[in-house]
């Protein structure tokens, strides 16, 4: 019998959630969907793993034994297969980076260029993932270190050291009536429809609706999308605004959106974040120092610009 691992990663998030709502959130996946995993798992097995009641999900004395035994096992396999996939990186000399929309964004390239001087034949393979995993494959051990915004669900059990921030502007309709203004105060937002990511990513959504910033004013979701291009267009065709970093007006410029500053939020914070067992890892080590490097010296050259400005009276 042949169980698949997803459904083990499934279970123990119930079991340790005891609950199938919480545990659907912590798994980036719909309650429908879980609870499929979760009886398929209990179909294999042939034991019932849970007792089901109002209160939530309480493992049964077979789902007890399985759930005492399952994360060692998961963590072992974890190893096996993150040893296997960097030994096979290693030898074709690639380095497996993650990113969301607008991480690092124009820095990007100047960092991968910073880390082919530092290590020649090397080559970093940039992988974009979608919304619902806004940890960009490291929090599965997809990718060897990841170009993020921050907060991420987990970012508590990696390694994670912010580059740089920037501020949170509003994305709109051209044609929009708020459009026209040269600035735009948050409060004046508060009652326009939101495109926003899947309910699944839980606090990434929020931060990017700004819920802790609307002094419990209700969000009105116009539209929920999970790519860059399906954000886009929905915020093109008029069914919301966003909030986006200052660097998405360069970096994600459309015919139809208007991008615009926007007063009374937080600014947004661009990481890079690497597993805790990749400390010691000379190549992903040197990743970070790039990082750092390139960064410290685009934030040192902006900072001279800005004197220069300045002292000239502008």
């Amino acid at each position: 019998m042949d169980v698949d691992t997803r459904l083990l990663r499934s279970f123990i998030a119930v079991a340790e959630e005891g609950s199938l709502t919480r545990a659907a959130e912590r798994l980036f996946v719909s309650q429908p969907a879980l609870t499929k995993q979760i009886r398929q798992l209990e179909t294999l097995l042939g034991v019932r793993l849970f007792t089901r009641s109002r209160a939530g999900m309480t493992l049964t004395e077979p789902g007890q034994a399985l759930a005492d035994g399952v994360p060692a096992l998961l963590a072992d396999w974890s190893r096996l297969l993150q040893g296997t996939r960097s030994a096979a990186d290693r030898a074709a000399r690639v380095l497996r980076v993650g990113f969301v929309a607008s991480a690092a964004n124009e820095a990007t390239q100047h960092i991968i260029a910073a880390f082919t001087r530092r290590r020649p034949g090397w080559r970093i393979e940039m992988r974009q993932a979608a919304w619902s995993d806004p940890s960009a494959g490291l929090a599965y051990g997809d990718v060897d270190a990841a170009l993020l915004r921050l907060p991420f669900p987990g970012q508590d059990a990696l390694r994670v050291e912010g580059l740089f921030t920037e501020p949170r502007w509003v994305a709109l309709p051209t044609a929009h009536p708020l459009a026209g203004r040269d600035r735009i105060p948050f409060r004046d937002l508060w009652n326009e429809p939101f495109v926003a990511a899947p309910p699944e990513t839980g606090a990434w959504r929020d931060y990017w609706l700004a819920t802790d910033e609307r002094d419990g004013h209700p969000v009105r979701i116009g539209a929920v999308t999970d790519q860059p291009d399906d954000w886009l267009t929905a915020i093109a065709n008029g069914y919301g605004i966003a909030l986006a970093p200052e660097s998405a007006a360069r970096f994600y410029a459309r015919p139809g959106i208007t991008y615009r500053p926007v007063t009374g939020v937080s600014p947004s914070r661009a990481a890079i974040a690497w597993a805790p067992t990749d400390d010691a890892d000379p190549v992903v080590q040197d990743f970070v120092h790039c990082c750092r490097a390139t960064l410290g010296a685009v934030s040192a050259s902006t900072r001279s610009t800005r004197t220069t400005v300045n002292d000239q009276g502008g």
